[in-house]
């Protein structure tokens, strides 16, 4: 059951399941053809761009949401990466599913399991390599699309706080507390639209917020929120300070500045701005001390704010963006009530965004998945005998947390060693229709070279996401 838990999951990364989109090719034909490449049938390859053109690319000159045909190649372009990693999906589950039932094995490994796996392993491999390269392109391209929306969002919102700010005037009239929130608001876009400039190829106004694992960070998008209210409050005030004729009223905006007044919103942003840097330097040591395994995602996505690395609803941050959400809510209300004075968070409201954020805090500490070996022995086919562990024959690693969730994509999994003694085995990737049997997240089977001398070895792992595991002494026979 392990082994099919393993192969579902690498299997749902790399884009297998269900019935095979594309047949499998034969041993001696011609791979299958991706369109967008120079030999696919009826299709004809797009033309490269060459000098300042090609600089360019076609997220400056606005070709990255313009249509595109199935067979662009422009590096840039979602749409033509998007369709090439498709493309190179199909053919790796057609392959894996025909290898898993025997088919286009050449009669040279036939005779022999070990060599027939070993073939099937290093055919697996090479086209895992192929997936994961058009899954990075994909991403790339995908960034180049992501900044422009950002910016549709971040001007999206400056537009329904202006139609808001209208629709509120007809009965209370226009003040300077409107136009200076809708100055704030320009003010803080165009901030916005220049850091998003700078960071086009990493998502624009999402960069801050992007963890090194390339998923969406909640701590930083948490305490970017946070930041951005404080700031929209503050340029309000300045904005309101601007338009003041009278000394008492000036006096009045000043005062509104007041620590006593802003006590519970200053407290919430420092809070908050802690626990982001605190949770990147906890994770950071935990991962270069091999005590949490890390991989890097495809590309962000929302849910990352309230999810696992495995895509599981997390508790901790779930509530932490929730109780955050809810206090931002009430101060923005706030500041639209009393817009001469920063946001006066009460201090139960402060106090429970508090408790909230030590929540979260204290479930980074707590997590930890470093893959560990419980025992390694001999493995017996039906029919074999009994008998120590020799040069050729295979062994079972049984443990946990061999395939971490953010590291099951076929082309991580081809990367896992063994190493015995001095020997390091590469982990044959064993397919069956729909996944993989080997190997999974609690046994693999590797076998013995005959390069590992008699006598006692240590037998490590190096997992999926490049940790290592403990160390277990066995006996090589002669």
């Amino acid at each position: 059951m392990a082994g099919r838990e393993a192969g579902n999951t690498a299997d749902d990364t790399s884009g297998a399941g269900g019935a095979p989109s594309a047949p499998a090719h034969r041993t001696g034909e011609a791979p299958l053809p991706v369109p967008g490449q120079p030999g696919a049938p009826d299709e004809k390859p797009a033309p490269e761009k060459t000098g300042p053109a090609a600089e360019d690319g076609a997220a400056e000159d606005g070709q990255a949401d313009a249509p595109h045909p199935h067979t662009c190649a422009c590096p840039a372009c979602p749409r033509g990466t998007r369709a090439a990693h498709r493309e190179a999906q199909a053919a790796f589950r057609a392959r894996r599913d025909a290898l898993a039932a025997g088919e286009g094995l050449p009669a040279a490994v036939s005779y022999s399991a070990g060599a027939s796996r070993q073939w099937i392993s290093d055919e697996l491999t090479q086209a895992a390599r192929e997936v994961g390269a058009r899954a990075r392109a994909e991403a790339e391209g995908w960034y180049v699309l992501l900044w422009r929306r950002t910016l549709n969002v971040v001007w999206g919102a400056v537009a329904v706080l202006f139609l808001g700010q209208v629709a509120t005037a007809f009965a209370a009239g226009w003040t300077a507390a409107r136009t200076a929130g809708l100055l704030a608001a320009l003010i803080g876009a165009g901030l916005l639209t220049g850091a998003a400039r700078l960071h086009g190829r990493r998502g624009g106004v999402l960069a801050p917020v992007i963890g090194e694992d390339n998923r969406l960070s909640t701590s930083r998008a948490v305490a970017a929120l946070w930041v951005l209210l404080t700031a929209y409050a503050v340029l309000v005030l300045a904005g309101r300070l601007a338009f003041a004729s009278g000394a008492g009223e000036r006096d009045t905006l000043i005062a509104g500045l007041d620590l006593a007044r802003g006590a519970g919103l200053v407290t919430v942003l420092a809070v908050t701005c802690a626990v982001a840097v605190v949770v990147r330097r906890v994770v950071a040591v935990r991962v270069q001390g091999q005590r949490l395994q890390k991989a890097q995602a495809p590309r962000p996505r929302a849910a990352d704010l309230l999810t696992d690395d495995s895509g599981r609803a997390h508790f901790a941050d779930t509530q932490y963006v929730l109780v955050s959400a809810v206090a931002q809510v009430y101060a923005a209300v706030r500041l639209a009530r009393r817009p001469d004075q920063l946001p006066d968070l009460p201090w139960g409201l402060a106090l429970l965004v508090l408790v909230s954020a030590a929540t979260y805090l204290a479930s980074k500490y707590a997590e930890g998945s470093r893959p560990v070996i419980h025992a390694v022995v001999r493995a017996r086919e039906a029919g074999d005998l009994d008998g120590p562990i020799r040069t050729g024959d295979d062994i079972e690693i049984r443990g946990a947390g061999f395939l971490p969730p953010s590291a099951r994509t076929p082309d991580r999994l081809a990367r896992m060693v063994v190493r015995i003694g001095a020997v390091h085995v590469h982990v044959p990737l064993v397919p069956v229709p729909g996944g993989f049997t080997n190997p999974s997240d609690t046994t693999l089977t590797v076998p013995v070279p005959v390069e590992v001398e008699p006598g006692k070895a240590e037998v490590q792992l190096v997992s999926a996401a490049g940790v290592e595991t403990n160390k277990v002494t066995i006996e090589v026979g002669d």
